[in-house]
């Protein structure tokens, strides 16, 4: 399965979710400084450093630096990965509400990583693209 491509067909059925927890983005220079890499939720390798993406209660326990709080929302819906306008209709609802977003594409599910004092906000915005299907 590739998942929908339909925009209209993606916003009239995908279901935000919040996931609980507090996510935190943190660096390191490889991965033999993570003690226990399935406690992680990704990782992801730049030039600079390795980004991984974790469990705020994790990051501390392993005396990881942070500087981002973040809450974690999935749009329930399996989107194709070469769906169009799906990132644009839900960051831009974002920004009309003045929030960050930090996207995360998966092979089923687009995962939105939104400041933690953001979460009910950016739920709100998120449910109002179900009405009027990202169309502006």
């Amino acid at each position: 399965m590739s998942g929908e491509k339909d925009l209209a067909v993606l916003l009239q059925n995908m279901e935000p979710v919040l996931n609980p927890g507090e996510y935190v983005f943190c660096t390191v220079e490889t991965l033999n400084q993570i003690p226990d890499i399935e406690k992680i939720l990704f990782f992801f390798k730049e030039t600079e450093a390795v980004t991984v993406v974790l469990d705020r209660t994790i990051a501390d326990e392993w005396h990881l630096k942070y500087t981002y709080i973040s809450s974690w929302i999935t749009l329930t819906i399996h989107s194709s990965l070469e769906a169009v306008g799906l990132t644009a209709a839900f960051a831009n609802a974002l920004k009309k509400e003045n929030i960050s977003c930090n996207v995360v594409a998966a092979y089923f599910h687009d995962h939105i990583f939104i400041a933690q004092h953001d979460a009910e906000k950016a739920m709100n915005a998120l449910h109002s693209l179900k009405g009027n299907r990202g169309i502006q």
